[in-house]
């Protein structure tokens, strides 16, 4: 069955819902997490062996009007190493009570901007975090990147320290719409940079755009999809602009009547897809896409992607450990979250205190949703009878009601479900997180937490 996208099904499923980087959703932690709760899950050997690290940075030189991450708008490079100091003292911290045997399958800087840090601090910290644990021979070693604030020697010392992979926050390509979101990054500047980026010949290059921003339509964005043909990279995300002004005020900067309708932003999206998958991209799912020899694609295919707050990876049964602020650890019976400002994030560091902000511990009604929407998320596909022998249960007793709520997404041909199994159908694969969505028990018992979320498309 061939990919086709249509507007007035995709506009039906258009609703508010989470991405499922986690289940349950971040919402949905709990303030009253303890910092006990917390270091007995770490001392009580549940963490696995081979660990994934997450490093948020959270500084930026200006504020991008779009933007929905937890950032600091500063030019003030002492409180960018004040901030690496506290770094290095909360690894201090949580290396007390991690295993002395586990291993670095990955490591992950995210921010804001963590180009930001001039190249000395970057290479401080990087060597810090290298010296403090140990890394498999082949671990992945992605960093985010702002093409604007991205100097070729900065390249280059990323290359040369250890980073094998890199991300550029490209946005969008045209100067009405950067001018709209206060992102201006000539193309000339991208190009330059990335076919640097290309000639260190990192493991993979990611670009991240975005559809649904101020002046945008079909006609407009064809100028993204024709330098991104040009330009060929590894992988690719096309994220959905989230308009929550009620969450981020900055928001409000964006002028609502400049922003393409829903119906035009489905008409962009369908032809992203279309145009990609043309061009021998392969449509991972939800938004990414990448070559059909990349990892990723590969994986797919074979039924082994995961996920977690770094998106889709073809590394497995690896827990996520967060530093900084606002970072959120992933383990797999356990989510942890930092505290969302420097000033406290400081004083608990300083108190020899984890810098908790909030967590959840999963009962095991939460272990089996979460396998069963990380199925549907990553591999397109779901075994009952792998859940039923995973976590000795009836399928269809458990999610009798689940599954009639997914008759309509069947009936529109969306999704295809038999006594064995729910497939999702090329039809269906940008409308994933409705699927999930029938899953998701919170959703059900607490309709005040949709707002929160971006529209699924």
């Amino acid at each position: 069955m061939k990919l086709e996208i249509h507007p007035d099904i995709i506009l039906k499923y258009d609703v508010a819902g989470p991405r499922y980087t986690s289940y349950p959703p971040v919402p949905n932690f709990d303030s009253s997490f303890t910092q006990k709760d917390y270091t007995n899950y770490l001392i009580s050997d549940q963490v696995s062996k081979t660990i994934s690290l997450y490093f948020h940075f959270p500084f930026c030189k200006t504020l991008c009007y779009y933007c929905g991450c937890n950032t600091v708008i500063t030019n003030n490079y002492e409180i960018i190493q004040r901030y690496i100091d506290y770094l290095k003292k909360e690894i201090r911290l949580i290396l007390k009570y991690l295993p002395k045997d586990i291993q670095v399958g990955q490591l992950h800087w995210g921010g804001g901007t963590p180009n930001f840090l001039n190249n000395s601090q970057i290479k401080e910290i990087y060597l810090f975090i290298k010296n403090h644990f140990s890394f498999k021979e082949n671990a992945e070693i992605s960093i985010e990147l702002d093409p604007r604030t991205t100097q070729k020697e900065q390249l280059d010392l990323i290359k040369e320290i250890g980073f094998n992979r890199i991300s550029f926050g490209v946005q969008d390509l045209n100067d009405e719409v950067q001018k709209a979101v206060n992102r201006i990054q000539p193309v000339d500047l991208i190009e330059s940079i990335y076919y640097h980026a290309k000639s260190l010949n990192f493991h993979s290059i990611n670009m991240d755009f975005i559809y649904g921003l101020p002046y945008q339509n079909t006609h407009s964005y064809q100028f993204n999809l024709k330098k991104i043909l040009e330009w060929k990279p590894d992988r690719l995300a096309f994220f959905s602009y989230a308009h929550v002004p009620w969450i981020k005020k900055h928001q409000t900067l964006i002028n609502t009547e400049t922003l393409p309708n829903n119906l035009e932003k489905i008409h962009i999206f369908k032809n992203i897809v279309e145009t990609l998958t043309d061009n021998h991209y392969v449509y991972i799912g939800l938004d990414h896409f990448a070559k059909p020899e990349d990892e990723l694609s590969k994986a797919l295919h074979e039924k082994k992607l995961h996920r977690n707050f770094q998106g889709y990876t073809v590394l497995k049964d690896m827990d996520v450990i967060a530093f900084g602020i606002t970072g959120i650890s992933q383990y797999s019976k356990l989510y942890a979250r930092n505290k969302k400002g420097l000033k406290e994030y400081r004083e608990d560091i300083d108190h020899q205190n984890i810098p908790l902000h909030d967590g959840y511990k999963m009962t095991y009604d939460d272990l089996i949703r979460k396998e069963v929407i990380n199925q549907i998320m990553c591999n397109l596909y779901l075994d009952f009878k792998y859940i039923e022998e995973k976590f000795n249960i009836d399928f269809h007793e458990y999610f009798d009601q689940e599954l009639k709520n997914l008759k309509s997404m069947e009936e529109d041909e969306l999704i295809s479900i038999d006594s064995n199994s729910i497939k999702i159908e090329p039809n269906g694969r940008p409308l994933i997180r409705n699927v999930a969505m029938a899953f998701d028990i919170f959703l059900r018992k607490n309709q005040s937490h949709r707002p929160v979320y971006s529209r699924t498309i």
